[in-house]
């Protein structure tokens, strides 16, 4: 038998390309594993003459002559695991014949390069789920502990996803159907009353006492704040001053509800209010919160100089728009003002319509809500419920902040003065110390609902017919109403037209105004239309009229 036959005679194929170590290596250590199905199968039984004689045939007929390889040879072993063409004895026509492959026999395929693909869009599936499930749950312990300090322990997050519903709770209400918030801020770096690296002895004194009173119904909405020298009956010190009482009930910091309590019930005392809430602000968070909506715009009152202590300047009538660290500066100025401590209070509540006026037209991004929702969860404190929160949040965004009254206790009254006691200043009421009744009074006005109260109207109603005494039923009829300040007289010799014709001359009184346009049934005239030679000292002018009116 002729070298590199095997034993049936036939030539092993072997590739031409030279066979690297490692593949030959690999081989070795596949040999001792299960055979390859690609290997040959053994003939069936063939008889010894037929196939000697054939394989005789075979060989010289397409036995190709052996190559002459002059690369290294070729590992016997590797040679054995080449793939060789299998063939079978046919016992019909006596010939060797090549054998079919049948599906179980193809080869095994490599692996799709997809199969990788999709290993590595999992991956990433898998890894934003994470993420999302990481944001999720970050997002819920951040804002249970937001909700949590803001509202005392009254809500958390799965609370605040149930508010998508359009039902409100009321808010509660005093016996005149209005809901009282008591508004104060301290000044400290936070809420405990640190400052800086240290503590600030002044940190927990209320530089700011605001009243919010608001009607559900109507949408009318007063203010009102209290000076911070306003003498009280008794504090924890011998200063007696109304800044104290909070600080008193909350020295360490850790007894929010009772120092808010406490300063709630004296100003009930002082006011003759009943307060349903209360809000608590750090002053000292104001620049992180204007400057997170971009500034807002104010319009002040009166000339404020205040060079030296906080470098707040403007002019009254004057629209600006001031950065957090403006707002701050006008918060706190009270030097340099008309009324001190009553212009500073006067400042502060046109800083929080401008901050109101910023949130409702400004289109907040989604960081930009986290950093004031974070910043109001540090500090502020509140005893709404999330519920209650919802009501307030639907309510505000219905009002008219333009038609907001901003209620003074010096102007056009002067209701509160300034003295010194033994060697300290204080806020007084003009009636002496501790005498609250004309403030009650006129925080009781002004407090109401009824714009025929709180406006105090002038109105002066004419006679323009030939039928004397119409006036002054009309008068009595309007007092009936409800209105007051009424006054009568004859209207100028002229024509009037028949009927009722009503007439603003201020724009003081934009409620009473509705009112009596909704009496009369007709859109008040201006001052421009109305007749010569008729006073134009009262708010309303009413003329009752017939054809003609003669002397």
């Amino acid at each position: 038998m002729e070298k590199n036959k095997s034993i049936d005679g036939l030539i092993s194929r072997r590739s031409k390309k030279t066979v690297s170590k490692n593949t030959s290596k690999n081989s070795s250590k596949n040999l001792s594993s299960k055979p390859s199905k690609k290997s040959p199968k053994p003939l069936a039984n063939p008889s010894k003459d037929s196939l000697s004689s054939l394989a005789d045939e075979f060989n010289s007929s397409s036995a190709p002559k052996e190559p002459s390889i002059k690369s290294q040879p070729v590992n016997p072993i590797e040679d054995f695991l080449q793939p060789v063409q299998a063939f079978d004895f046919d016992e019909k026509t006596g010939q060797l014949q090549a054998i079919q492959k049948t599906p179980h026999q193809k080869p095994k395929k490599e692996k799709n390069p997809i199969s990788k693909k999709r290993k590595i869009i999992v991956g990433i599936i898998l890894t934003i789920v994470l993420l999302v499930i990481g944001a999720i749950t970050w997002l819920v312990l951040w804002g249970n502990d937001i909700i949590a300090k803001i509202t005392g322990g009254q809500g958390n997050v799965l609370d605040l996803l149930s508010l998508a519903s359009e039902t409100y709770e009321p808010l509660k209400t005093d016996e005149n159907g209005r809901t009282n918030i008591l508004a104060f801020g301290t000044s400290g770096y936070n809420m405990e009353g640190e400052e800086g690296n240290g503590v600030h002895d002044g940190a927990q004194l209320t530089d700011s006492i605001m009243v919010i009173s608001l009607d559900q119904e109507t949408g009318d909405i007063a203010m009102l704040s209290l000076p911070r020298d306003l003498k009280v009956s008794a504090t924890c010190t011998a200063t007696s001053k109304i800044n104290e009482l909070y600080w008193c009930n909350n020295m360490a910091g850790d007894n929010e509800q009772a120092g808010a309590e406490a300063l709630m019930s004296e100003v009930s005392n002082i006011l003759g209010l009943e307060f349903q809430y209360y809000a608590h602000l750090n002053w000292g968070s104001l620049i992180q919160i204007v400057d997170t909506l971009g500034g807002i715009n104010v319009t002040l009152d009166e000339d404020i100089s205040d060079y030296y202590y906080t470098g707040a300047v403007f002019k009254a009538g004057v629209e600006y728009t001031i950065d957090g660290g403006q707002a701050l500066g006008l918060a706190r100025a009270r030097h340099g003002t008309t009324s001190g401590d009553f212009s500073r209070g006067a400042s502060q509540q046109k800083i929080l319509i401008g901050i109101k006026n910023k949130v409702f037209e400004k289109n907040l991004s989604l960081s930009e809500i986290m950093n004031l929702a974070s910043t109001l969860g540090d500090n502020l404190r509140t005893n709404f419920s999330l519920e209650e929160m919802k009501t307030l949040a639907h309510l505000t965004s219905n009002f008219d902040f333009d038609t907001i009254r901003q209620v003074s206790l010096i102007e056009p009254n002067r209701l509160m003065t300034t003295g010194n006691i033994n060697g300290i200043s204080y806020v007084l009421p003009s009636g002496g110390a501790n005498y609250y009744l004309k403030i009650q009074e006129y925080v009781a006005k002004m407090f109401s609902s009824d714009p025929r109260t709180y406006e105090e109207s002038t109105i002066l109603v004419l006679n323009g017919s030939n039928e004397p005494g119409v006036a002054s039923i009309e008068k009595t009829a309007l007092e009936e109403a409800g209105y007051s300040n009424i006054y009568i007289d004859d209207a100028p010799a002229g024509e009037y037209p028949n009927g009722y014709t009503l007439y603003f001359i201020t724009d003081i009184a934009p409620g009473t105004k509705k009112l009596l346009e909704e009496k009369y049934n007709q859109t008040a005239k201006s001052t421009e239309e109305l007749p010569e030679d008729i006073s134009t000292d009262y708010d309303f002018v009413i003329i009752i009229g017939s054809k003609d009116k003669t002397n």
